[in-house]
């Protein structure tokens, strides 16, 4: 007979509220499952039709996965925190004890990063690393997304991989078939018996930090590129959300995970610690016998073609050039080393890094930076292309996940951390994180990224060079084309090059958004000289 108390208890988790998450959204279904998307949807180009035909218009996605992000934080999960946080207006703070830390009560609604990236992750097929002490529930949050895929939750824990010393390529990918091994004249005649998992579009690997070096250069394959190779035989898996788990994220464990395999992953979360005010809600699934992922509602699942669609309809969302402007400040702060090289081009932390030279030591050696307003020099090395990229894809799944109809700088702030968290390595004997005030911020990597990033807002803001940007100008103007520009023009266009450089040169100190724009002013001038060189050859 069962157990009514039980059976309540599973109807009660199984309950979606049919009041909207947050009224007044948009309607995000505007892209259609098969639009083609290119280059330019990254950068903000609305993708709402496919060849001429108008996008198919399904349900409205955003508030999907909003239920379903309410509903795992608050039945699943259990994850009361809002740790992100957004403001419409006036929010109201209290400080706590004797080191005045700040609790701020945001003014809009906001959100737990320990669900809400891993959702994010799922909408555009990233890759997620769940960091945290054992038990924290960093496989328990993984397998949710896989059950949100639409899987059952026996095929989800069936399919998870589980990281040993002894796990080898073969038990992860597949084994080749005996017989053909006996038979077979050639590689390309031995078929491989492929692991079932390659094939779903949830992927998880619980404790990655625990495989075998040689097995890790495999894996890397298979996230990067999306193919497996074994005796000359090639399994494409397609895109995927990935979601690997470790108990820290150093990199440690029985392997050192190599860098490469590192450098793969989008974001970093970590595993947010239980409130143990909400300890009734697990005494009831223990006296019930309850597992939450086995009481996940149908009507929070996506088909194939809506997960198609939903990661459409992310990377259509637009990102402003304003936004755009101020993540390229930002990011251009790191990698400049002005000591590093002779030539310009080489002053860089990559060319001492790649010397066997300790950024560090180079950076000293610069006596006259203002090293406290520098952001560049808490840093050992700058941002790599990848790392760039999945700032913007999820910048975009942020602002797509809260209804907005483009990207602004709140969205960026919020994800930036989580997506930069193994890509900037810090400095910690720089100015700033050297000195006992900096000391919450060495083991605070968020509010450290995200402090960062709001400095360079304010610097950008105090130099307008949002409003008056010459380079920006000067670029713009050159992007704008060269069909039936004259070569007067072009000379004129080019002294405009060296007057933007001669006054760049005035200014004397050069930091890292000075020298990202002298490298372009040469980008441009190379340019216009090829150009008049074409002009000259075909008047």
């Amino acid at each position: 007979m069962t157990d009514p108390a039980r059976g309540q208890a599973i109807r009660d988790l199984g309950r979606v509220s049919d009041a909207p998450t947050l009224p007044g959204a948009h309607a995000a279904g505007s892209v259609s499952a098969t639009a083609e998307l290119d280059v330019a949807d990254l950068y903000g180009t609305a993708a709402a039709t496919s060849a001429g035909t108008p996008a198919t218009v399904g349900p409205a996605l955003d508030e999907k996965l909003r239920q379903a992000y309410f509903w795992v934080t608050n039945h699943a999960i259990i994850s009361p925190h809002y740790d992100l946080e957004f403001e419409a207006g006036p929010s109201k703070t209290v400080r706590l004890g004797d080191a005045k830390a700040l609790l701020t009560l945001p003014s809009a609604q906001s959100y737990s990063s320990f669900v809400l990236l891993p959702l994010l992750t799922f909408a555009v097929r990233g890759r997620c690393l769940l960091v945290g002490g054992p038990g924290r529930g960093k496989t328990a949050s993984a397998t949710m997304m896989g059950i949100l895929a639409g899987y059952s939750p026996r095929d989800v824990r069936r399919h998870t991989q589980h990281g040993h010393p002894q796990l080898t390529v073969s038990d992860l990918f597949g084994t080749p078939l005996p017989r053909d091994l006996v038979a077979a004249e050639r590689l390309a005649d031995i078929d491989v018996a492929w692991r079932s998992w390659l094939g779903m579009r949830v992927k998880i690997i619980d404790e990655y930090n625990r495989i075998p070096t040689r097995t890790q250069s495999a894996l890397l394959t298979l996230l990067a590129d999306g193919y497996v190779e074994s005796f000359d035989q090639i399994y494409e898996t397609g895109r995927s959300a990935w979601y690997l788990t470790a108990n820290d994220d150093a990199g440690g464990g029985t392997y050192q995970v190599i860098d490469a395999l590192r450098d793969r992953i989008d974001v970093v979360v970590a595993a947010l610690p239980f409130n143990h005010r909400f300890l009734p809600a697990l005494l009831t699934r223990a006296e019930q016998v309850i597992r939450p992922e086995d009481t996940v509602p149908d009507s929070i699942g996506f088909t194939q073609e809506e997960h198609d669609r939903l990661s459409a309809e992310v990377l259509a969302t637009p990102v402003p050039y304003a936004v755009l402007r101020r993540i390229e400040f930002f990011a251009g702060q790191f990698e400049y080393l002005e000591r590093a090289g002779r030539q310009f081009e080489y002053r860089t932390k990559d060319t001492a890094k790649l010397a066997g030279v300790d950024p560090h030591l180079v950076q000293g050696a610069d006596t006259g930076r203002d090293q406290l307003s520098d952001v560049g020099t808490q840093t050992l090395n700058g941002l790599s292309v990848r790392a760039l990229q999945s700032l913007l894809t999820y910048s975009k799944a942020m602002a797509w996940f809260r209804g907005r109809d483009a990207v602004d700088v709140d969205d960026v702030r919020a994800v930036l951390p989580f997506v930069l968290h193994q890509k900037l390595a810090a400095d910690p004997q720089s100015a700033v994180l050297g000195t006992d005030e900096g000391a919450e911020l060495r083991t605070d990597r968020i509010s450290w990224l995200r402090e960062m990033f709001d400095t360079t807002c304010r610097q950008l803001e105090a130099l307008d060079l949002e409003r008056d940007d010459p380079v920006g100008a000067l670029l713009a103007e050159f992007e704008a084309g060269l069909d039936g520009v004259l070569a007067d023009e072009v000379r004129g266009r080019m002294r405009a090059v060296e007057k933007a450089l001669d006054t760049l040169a005035a200014q004397g100190k050069v930091y890292g958004h000075l020298y990202d724009d002298a490298l372009t002013l040469k980008y441009l001038h190379q340019r216009y000289l090829n150009y008049l060189a074409w002009l000259d050859w075909h008047p």
